[in-house]
């Protein structure tokens, strides 16, 4: 039940889903704001979080160069400890965004029941093109209504996905170790993605 609930997965947690789990609870304090609604509310709307595949960080903060682009986008990062997904983070989730097709497979291969509303990151941006916005649920910036729209979203997106495959520019390249421009460049991405599921869930 509310609030909608989408877990960020990628390899150990410091950059890709991070970034991902930070910069659309921006996106959706945005929408907000846009819409002259108080944001006292906005965490009974969504939760974002994340999770790594492996447990390597687990307990670190975001990587450096991660941090930077959620700051200067207007982000947060205060708080953020990186941790090993568990299967009772995938249970609890209600659409579950992977950075790569690797990641999906292992979230689907850890809990087979999860494969429905688990989506790579950029196959997920793709699909929304494909719902019909006005099938969902009425909009509304109330934890039912984001929650029921969202679950509604997530079981169109599956439908439309059917006899396609993702595309390996789905995946989000892993910039650790690498520059602020390749930061950059993910984090661009990652909203190419965040922002317009935002504007679904809250038109």
């Amino acid at each position: 039940m509310p609030p909608f609930t989408v877990l960020h997965v990628c390899m150990g947690n410091i950059c890709r889903s991070p970034m991902a789990e930070r910069l659309l609870t921006l996106a959706v304090r945005e929408r907000l704001t846009r819409r002259g609604v108080d944001l006292a509310g906005a965490d009974g709307l969504l939760h974002s979080h994340s999770a790594g595949t492996g447990g390597w960080h687990a307990g670190e903060e975001m990587n450096p160069p991660a941090a930077r682009q959620v700051l200067s986008r207007g982000g947060d990062v205060d708080g953020f400890a990186a941790r090993k997904l568990r299967s009772d983070q995938i249970d609890a989730a209600d659409l579950v965004l992977t950075a790569t097709a690797d990641q999906q497979e292992y979230v689907a291969a850890l809990r087979p029941d999860a494969a429905a509303r688990t989506f790579v990151l950029g196959e997920f941006g793709r699909l929304l093109a494909a719902v019909d916005a006005a099938a969902l649920p009425a909009a509304e910036a109330s934890p039912d209504a984001v929650y029921a729209r969202g679950v509604a979203l997530v079981a169109a997106a599956h439908a439309a996905r059917q006899g396609t495959s993702s595309l390996r520019t789905d995946d989000l390249d892993d910039p650790w170790g690498r520059g602020d421009q390749c930061f950059s460049r993910v984090a661009d991405e990652i909203e190419e993605t965040v922002h317009p599921l935002v504007a679904a869930l809250l038109p």
